[in-house]
């Protein structure tokens, strides 16, 4: 066996689902072609894979104002390098950023 590869070892898990559950998993699994064990490991991987997301959502730093006003001054950088095709913004477009600064500028100017 190369080295590459590693035997993966697999234990058994008796599982016990409610029949109603069993059935409509059961109908699933086939009309996707794969078996019931298939099926049922890549739902188990699925949920897993949401719930770390969901811890890591919870650790992660929180948005502030200053985070994105320093995000958006990166977006600002310019590039020298002009869009590629396809890329470029449409004709008239306004940014909503854009939008937002206008209307608190005129906000600004009429509470004067």
């Amino acid at each position: 066996m190369p080295a590459s590869q590693k035997k993966i070892t697999v234990n058994k898990f008796p599982l016990r689902l409610m029949p109603s559950v069993r059935k409509v998993a059961e109908q699933i699994s086939q009309r996707e072609g794969v078996s019931l064990n298939q099926f049922i490991n890549v739902a188990v991987a699925e949920k897993l894979a949401h719930l770390q997301h969901e811890e890591w959502l919870a650790r992660r730093a929180k948005v502030t104002d200053s985070s994105i006003a320093k995000a958006l001054q990166i977006l600002d950088r310019p590039t020298g390098r002009r869009p590629e095709a396809g890329d470029e913004m449409p004709e008239g477009y306004i940014s909503v950023r854009r939008k937002h600064d206008d209307k608190k500028i005129a906000r600004s100017a009429s509470s004067h």
